[in-house]
């Protein structure tokens, strides 16, 4: 009989025997396999903490304690068990619950995030919080071994250790497979430095020494030397507990009765500690054990294959990128690539295992990925980042400080910039015209297709006067495949398309495609626009921009930015500084919000940046401006 048809909520593990919570998981893992296939996801990840979550959930109650996923890419178990199993056909899609821990989604979501390495300072912030209330509660963080590579992990570690606020971090180590003898002697160890009879007589001993003015302190020495070197030999907690947490493991994650044994015993261990837990990703579907970089966020796919059924013939931006990076690694022998442990998400995987000394992944640590970058680039390589755009946030600092003030000529590739599409509001990339384009010496592309790429990276690696983004999207790449020679494209050159008669739309990047169609659609409504690939955004190409407002009274600007300080701000404000005080203007993109989950077409029709919404706006624009509603609009 199916155990899983009859949880209802977390509460309901409690009366389980181990036996039907190992059924359990089975069933589990088999709910997640048959619904990402179907929404796509965050599988192997999930798939990997199964009992971990049980174990969790039957030792704490999250209607009290606080539990904090960092990235949350793995809560798929969570969401089921905390009153979301009804929902959970939804997930990802518009209106549906998100793949990621969500705080309005469900006051059991005690932290929101999408991002990696957040966990640890979050919970200190809870735990200090709980002590100044004088409240009475656990504060729980589960970090992955990736995200530990993330500095911030270490600025709460480091604060936490000192202030020596109550909470557990959760190692979850999915890289580290556990042999049997060291999974045998880490299980005893850990047995033992968790007995309360043993904490009782180490505290008592400690305490005793320490009364003893002369000989304590030596003798003190010496048990803290032994006990370092003793545990080294098995354990690598030392670091650890350096910086001030107690350390237990590592363990099996996926023995829940060990699991919840330990998870109890800690419970009653009041300072910081941590507690190191080894997984295996994709654990319980052969294809996500045997590749777990492929399934740890992928599409909709056949269970019984482990295939993808979202193919196409045509490329994506990534991977023309990642194409264009390889042809380009064998005509330049100084060209390195650097990743934050995205090689695969950002197109690099084939440019690694072909030049892998010119090929460094950082790990999940942006900030030191671009200033990493920045510094091999002053050392004369052409250097090129590649980071998801809601990742580059976190390296403005360096962005400003190491690549531009000393204008250094790194290049940025920006992937996922726009509208993501599922992953939502974190991982949407809508910001980077708006915080790239304030920055001095910093040069902002977006290409137009697949060919304009090509050409912008050649001419990025070839720019030496400070450094060049080029920004592209997540979606099928546009245009013909054309592998002629690499042209440079000088900065700061826009392309007219289509010359027209009434108005003008300066698109730029993604949105130059629906434009186009737009352009086609309006003849019929006897509307003759032109267009322009404003492929550089910064800097403008201000010859031809003095020529479009001189030409044109009416201006439609078209971005998949955020229209604050975006594409059309920059427009709007060479318009002012000009004296160019006739012309009236029309600025389309996204407005001050944050971008909700759902299909990336989908959520571009919502936002009106698709052809028919496009169309339609521009109608209506000059037919106020016509009967004489001259206001501009944004």
């Amino acid at each position: 009989m199916a155990i899983f048809e009859q949880i209802n909520s977390y509460l309901d593990l409690k009366v389980l025997s181990y036996d039907e919570l190992d059924q359990l998981a089975g069933e589990i893992r088999d709910c997640l396999i048959e619904n990402v296939s179907q929404t796509g996801g965050h599988l192997a990840p999930s798939l990997g903490v199964v009992e971990l979550t049980l174990a969790l959930l039957r030792v704490y109650d999250p209607h009290k304690d606080k539990i904090i996923w960092d990235v949350g890419h793995q809560v798929y178990t969570y969401k089921l068990l905390t009153n979301r199993k009804e929902q959970f056909p939804t997930l990802r899609q518009w209106q549906g619950i998100s793949g990621f821990p969500k705080r309005e989604e469900s006051e059991l979501d005690h932290w929101g995030t999408g991002h990696a390495s957040t966990s640890i300072s979050a919970a200190l912030g809870m735990s200090i919080a709980r002590d100044l209330k004088g409240e009475e509660h656990n504060v729980i963080a589960i970090i992955g071994d990736g995200a530990l590579t993330g500095g911030l992990a270490f600025e709460g570690m480091n604060n936490a250790g000192s202030a020596q606020s109550e909470i557990l971090v959760i190692v979850n180590d999915n890289e580290m497979s556990i042999t049997e003898n060291v999974g045998a002697l880490s299980k005893y160890l850990t047995e033992i430095i968790t007995n309360p009879l043993y904490r009782k007589l180490k505290s008592e001993i400690w305490d005793i020494t320490g009364k003893l003015s002369q000989v304590g302190k030596p003798i003190r020495a010496m048990a803290r030397k032994l006990q370092e070197s003793v545990k080294n030999l098995v354990v690598p907690g030392i670091l650890f507990e350096e910086l001030g947490f107690s350390y237990y493991g590592p363990i099996d994650g996926h023995n829940i009765r060990h699991l919840e044994h330990i998870l109890a015993e800690i419970k009653e261990i009041k300072q910081p500690k941590i507690l190191h837990v080894a997984t295996q990703k994709g654990k319980g579907y052969k294809f996500a054990e045997d590749d777990a970089p492929k399934f740890h966020g992928i599409g909709s796919f056949n269970p019984k294959t482990g295939q993808k059924t979202d193919l196409s013939s045509r490329k994506t931006y990534t991977e023309v990128f990642g194409e264009t990076m390889v042809e380009l690694g064998q005509k330049y022998d100084n060209l390195v690539a650097i990743s934050a442990a995205m090689s695969l998400g950002t197109g690099l995987f084939d440019f690694s295992r072909k030049y892998p000394g010119r090929f460094f992944d950082v790990g999940i640590a942006e900030e030191h990925a671009v200033l990493f970058g920045t510094a091999l680039a002053a050392q004369g390589f052409r250097s090129v980042v590649a980071l998801y755009s809601t990742f580059l946030q976190r390296a403005f600092d360096q962005l400003i400080h190491d690549a531009a003030l000393q204008k250094i000529p790194v290049v940025l590739a920006i992937d996922r910039a726009g509208v993501v599409g599922e992953d939502g509001p974190t991982h949407n990339g809508t910001f980077d015209l708006s915080y790239l384009r304030l920055i001095p010496d910093m040069v902002v592309a977006a290409p137009k297709d697949k060919d304009e790429l090509r050409n912008l990276l050649y001419t990025a690696i070839n720019w030496d006067k400070g450094p060049f983004a080029i920004r592209y999207p997540r979606s099928l790449s546009e245009g013909l495949e054309n592998n002629e020679e690499f042209r440079i494209i000088p900065p700061g050159s826009w392309e007219e398309l289509v010359r027209g008669e009434e108005a003008v739309i300066l698109a730029c990047g993604s949105m130059i495609a629906p434009a186009q169609q737009a352009v086609n659609k309006l003849v019929m409504f006897d509307r003759s626009l032109g267009l322009v690939n404003c492929r550089y955004i910064k800097p403008l190409d201000e010859e031809l921009l003095v020529t479009i407002l001189s030409s044109y009274r009416y201006i439609v600007t078209l971005e998949e930015n955020t229209l604050l300080g975006g594409f059309g701000s920059s427009i709007l404000e060479f318009a002012f500084r000009n004296n160019f005080n006739k012309n009236l203007f029309l600025n389309l993109g996204i407005s001050d919000k944050f971008v909700p989950q759902g299909g990336r077409d989908e959520i571009l029709q919502k936002l009106g940046l698709d052809t028919d919404n496009i169309t339609n706006q521009i109608l209506a624009f000059l037919e106020r401006t016509r009967n004489g509603h001259i206001s501009n609009q944004r």
